[in-house]
């Protein structure tokens, strides 16, 4: 059996997933992404999304973990500075987000940060920022994809593209919402890759992922993430951030904003480098400015050091 992790209809994941239970580099002059703003995809290409960009809904208003369910299924304490957390906080973490997709039984308005659609912000990315990094036809991969929907626009588009969720739910549940693609969806831990896809990616797509596990599994996480990148490959990041006097307490979340520095922080140490600057993107939701006015994400690019 191969172990390229794209061949067609892998007999090892469909049993698995159909079961019941670049070239030139030179920065280009960036763009910050104006979420509120309308944006056109490529001549031809047909977004199953109307307004990819629509203002009253950049981001998933069901994003945020609802806290009494975070209470009960919150990770161990870790120490933040601590660069090897213990292996049961890592089951921890497996576990929370497993959870998650078991008790939404089917439901995807159950999931906080299912919109059963592409990410806008990632949407806007690919229009603007994507050609100049990665070539048509590149090998992409969704990091914890969830449902699927980004997975989805990636191909759409022309990318030979992947996805993987430490989730075995979630893996399934993508699976049957998108049959024609169901070979394109892999159960895998970030913490722990499978070798056959360690620096294979043109493209890694990150969303929400790093903000979402504690503070002390972060630079495990964002070494994962940077294993996935070819040589000649690029990340996209996406995070929720916060102001760099705001102190972080480990004790309150998921998610865990990060500061600018945290995220350009964690990216080199695993090799990787800001290839322009790191955007902030407003939510405009009323219901959530109302909540945490000025709220924003940490919209980032990073390539090989």
């Amino acid at each position: 059996m191969t172990n390229d992790p794209f061949p067609p209809k892998a007999e090892s994941q469909q049993r698995d997933l159909t079961s019941p239970s670049v070239a030139d580099r030179a920065p280009p002059a960036r763009v910050q992404i104006d979420a509120t703003a309308s944006e056109s995809a490529a001549p031809g290409f047909v977004s199953p999304i109307a307004d990819p960009l629509d203002a009253a809904r950049t981001i998933s208003p069901k994003f945020d973990v609802p806290h009494d369910f975070a209470g009960v299924h919150r990770p161990l304490a870790i120490d933040p500075e601590s660069a090897e957390p213990c292996a049961d906080s890592a089951c921890s973490a497996r576990q929370f987000f497993e959870s998650i997709y078991e008790c939404a039984d089917g439901d995807p308005t159950r999931v906080p940060w299912a919109d059963c659609r592409p990410n806008p912000v990632l949407l806007a990315w690919l229009n603007r920022e994507a050609c100049h990094l990665v070539r048509p036809g590149s090998r992409a991969v969704v990091v914890g994809c969830g449902l699927g929907d980004d997975l989805v626009e990636l191909t759409r588009r022309g990318y030979d593209a992947m996805g993987f969720d430490v989730s075995p739910t979630a893996i399934r549940w993508a699976a049957r919402r998108h049959p024609q693609m169901s070979d394109r969806f892999l159960q895998a831990d970030l913490l722990d890759l499978p070798a056959r896809l360690v620096g294979r990616f043109d493209l890694v797509v990150e969303i929400s992922t790093i903000q979402s596990v504690h503070p002390g599994l972060r630079r495990l996480v964002a070494s994962g993430i940077g294993r996935l990148v070819a040589p000649r490959g690029a990340v996209m990041t996406l995070a929720r951030g916060r102001p760099d006097s705001e102190e972080l307490d480990p004790r309150d979340g998921p998610p865990w904003p990060l500061t600018k520095g945290e995220l350009l922080a964690l990216m080199s140490n695993a090799g990787l480098c800001p290839h322009g600057d790191i955007c902030e993107v407003c939510d405009l939701r009323g219901g959530d400015a109302e909540h945490a006015p000025g709220r924003h994400w940490l919209l980032g690019t990073f390539v090989r050091c």
